[in-house]
């Protein structure tokens, strides 16, 4: 589904058009987060770089070529005795001359060395396969993240149209205060009703227009996280959602498969990598053998009774060799550390593999509770078409009470907000519905068909 989106965004060109000169629907917004968020472009960056590990692990069957040329003037004091290995005092080939002067003389040397390891109990196929499960790793993660920032642009689309809906029930909630204010102040200014009652329905019109500033915050609120997705000025947020303001159709929830999520798919690429390095370190305790050839030649400016020759002699190799043979090391000692290693990590894999466990159980929890939303929040939308239609009739008749001088302000005042709150209840309703089906949608690790629906 996520691959399917991303490719249309790739080429959808006209988003940014669209942004410009016309309202953005649900779908467009989701294609432009997936193209424009960050996090989706760490994640394919870490892709890429996965992809080129693969390559970096095949080079080891290749056999390794190390050329060398050197020139340099020294001494050519030598004494007989043992040195141990280290990488400070130069190395210096000859027989000890019986001489210590500080006499110097040209050596040169030049060669090249073949190193090809034939066969290696397994473990760079070993490592190409935790290469190869890093790449999957990296893949995972980066559907995941796709899925996750689908998810929240198209929450992020669902609360603007809740704001944006919230804002004109309270526009229409100021109309009428506004309508009542006029028509209170004319019998106040007949002597028809008590002063009071005009002060009375200023507050009530302030409050409904506090209740309108309000709303029209989470609105601005709601357009910059919108903006924050697919890009752009806050201000230049338009959107288009014909299909959410209406109720969508019932159908069957079809049951979860919590192995399809992006979440498990990467959770159970993560339990394959570090079963990889698990088997790397299972084919580390063998000998390595090394089959070698090498060709050099060297030359010096001294000779073996201890003359130094003049000129030029010795910058340029006099002397040819050849040398083929077969190398084998083993690591005796390392069984220990790579025997602790090996049960660390273990033990990482058994805990990644609970992880996924506990993932699937968090997973199904999640969508038992959007199952249950959505439940609730037809049930909800429902109802509230007839506590709309109660509070308009009670208003109404409120209205009508308080002119003809049997009720006072206070009836008109209540029966106001309750008819503002349950438009607002009424508009919040549906929109459950569709958070509801958003909510199931991702606990299902798809929210393409959600998108489908709801972009219609």
């Amino acid at each position: 589904m996520i691959r399917r989106i991303v490719c249309a965004a790739s080429m959808a060109s006209w988003l940014l058009q669209a942004q410009q000169t016309g309202p953005l629907t649900i779908t467009q917004a989701v294609e432009a987060a997936l193209r424009n968020y960050p996090s989706v472009q760490v994640s394919q960056e870490q892709l890429n770089a996965a992809a080129a590990g693969i390559d970096l692990a095949r080079t080891a069957y290749l056999p390794r070529i190390d050329a060398l040329a050197q020139a340099n003037r020294a001494t050519r004091n030598n004494i007989f005795g043992l040195l141990l290995p280290q990488s400070v005092i130069p190395s210096m080939s000859g027989p000890v001359i019986g001489t210590n002067n500080f006499g110097t003389a040209w050596g040169s040397a030049i060669g090249a060395l073949v190193s090809w390891e034939p066969f290696d109990f397994g473990l760079r196929r070993a490592n190409v396969a935790t290469a190869t499960a890093a790449r999957n790793q990296a893949d995972a993660a980066l559907k995941r993240t796709q899925y996750e920032v689908a998810t929240a642009a198209a929450d992020a689309y669902l609360t603007l149209v809740a704001a944006r809906e919230t804002t004109e029930a309270a526009q229409a909630g100021v109309t009428r205060a506004e309508t009542t204010a006029r028509t209170i102040h004319a019998l106040v200014n007949a002597e028809l009703r008590p002063g009071a009652d005009a002060s009375r329905s200023e507050a009530e019109l302030a409050a409904a227009r506090t209740q309108l500033i309000q709303a029209q915050q989470a609105v601005e609120i709601a357009r910059a996280n919108v903006a924050r997705f697919v890009g752009g000025e806050p201000d230049r947020i338009d959107i288009s959602a014909p299909a959410l303001l209406r109720l969508p159709p019932e159908q069957n929830v079809a049951p979860l498969n919590p192995s399809v999520n992006p979440l498990a798919i990467e959770q159970e690429a993560v339990v394959a990598q570090a079963q990889a390095q698990l088997r790397v370190l299972e084919r580390s305790y063998f000998p390595r053998f090394y089959l070698q050839g090498s060709a050099y030649a060297r030359g010096t400016g001294a000779e073996t009774n201890g003359v130094i020759l003049g000129g030029l002699n010795g910058l340029a190799p006099t002397v040819q060799d050849y040398a083929i043979g077969f190398t084998v090391t083993f690591p005796v000692l390392d069984f220990v550390s790579i025997q602790a290693r090996e049960a660390a990590q273990s033990a990482s894999v058994r805990a990644q593999k609970e992880r996924a466990k506990q993932l699937a159980v968090d997973l199904r929890a999640q969508w038992n509770g959007a199952v249950a939303q959505l439940r609730g929040a037809r049930r909800i939308a429902a109802n509230t078409p007839i506590q709309v239609a109660a509070a308009r009739a009670a208003l109404q008749q409120a209205t009508a009470r308080y002119q003809s001088g049997l009720a006072n302000i206070d009836e008109v005042a209540e029966a106001q907000r309750l008819l503002t709150q349950s438009e607002i209840d009424d508009a919040l309703a549906r929109l459950s519905v569709w958070r509801g089906l958003l909510g199931i949608a991702a606990a299902a690790g798809d929210i393409q068909p959600f998108l489908a629906e709801a972009s219609q």
